[in-house]
This record gives C-alpha cells, structure tokens and sequence, in this order.
C-alpha cells in the first residue's frame, strides 16, 4: 500500500477509494469474516501514523456502525488522526456497497424532512458518502475480475 499511496501522492491524485469489504461478505464464514476484520484493524493501527506522515486523510465509507466495536475504534482513531490532513484522501470502503450507499442517503433524505420534488442530483449527491470529492475517473479491480460488484 505505501508504494501505491506515495506514488499517487507524487502524481498528484487527490482520491483514492479501496474496496475492503462488501456488505454482501457477512454472507462468508464467520471465521474468514473475523480474520478480515482483525487483519483490517492491524493495519489502521499499523499504518494511521504513517499515512498522516504522509498528509493522507483517510475516510471511511459504508455502514461503519454495522461493524465489531473494536473495528470501528480503529477507523475512527484513524480518521481523527488524520482529519485535518489536507494531501490525498484515502476513502476505506469496509461494509460498503453502492446500492447500501443509495438506500443510505435516501434515508437521510427522508430523515432531515426533503420533499421528493425538492430532491436533485446535487442534493441527492450531498448525502452520498462521498460528499464534497469527485466523481470517479478510474476503477482497477484485481484478480482479472471484470464486474464491478455493486461498487460505487
């Protein structure tokens, strides 16, 4: 991950998003679900200070309150770490999916009161995760996968 993320700070790329964990992985054993999130743990841990080194913002982006407490301690230990950081955003998208983003914003839609013929693409886009970045301009999805898996 360093190579990647110092690579792309050189080439002066302000977003980058990776994919850890789709909603649809609770679907998988639960000891291959322990170990990823574990693993996931060990490496905020390991690595917030690096990347706030780095002036890395790292933000999380999915059902961050669907996960084990000790999970969510991290990421959030690793966001406040780096919130002021003003270099690239690193978006962690763990328990995460485009069609759970969606349903999630249109609930904060419904939540704060927007009558639906008050709601545009720029209102809607403002309850996204994904509030205030770009649009995404590239996906590499590894392991010769083509699909995007419900991403984005």
């Amino acid at each position: 991950m360093h190579t990647v993320v110092d690579y792309l700070i050189d080439h002066q790329v302000r977003y980058l998003t990776v994919w850890g964990f789709s909603t649809d992985n609770w679907k998988r054993n639960q000891e291959e679900i322990t170990s990823l999130l574990r693993l996931l743990a060990q490496w905020i841990d390991k690595d917030a200070p690096w990347l706030n080194s780095r002036g890395v913002r790292l933000r999380h982006i999915g059902r961050l309150w669907k996960l084990p407490g000790f999970l969510q301690q991290a990421i959030n230990k690793a966001v406040e770490l780096t919130k002021n950081n003003m270099g690239m955003t690193l978006n962690l998208a763990f328990n995460y999916t485009g069609r759970a983003e969606i349903v999630d914003a249109v609930r904060r839609l419904v939540k704060d009161g927007i009558l639906s013929q008050d709601i545009d693409e720029e209102l809607f886009s403002r309850h996204l995760y994904t509030d205030g970045m770009t649009d995404v301009d590239l996906v590499i999805r590894t392991a010769g996968e083509f699909r995007l898996s419900n991403f984005l």
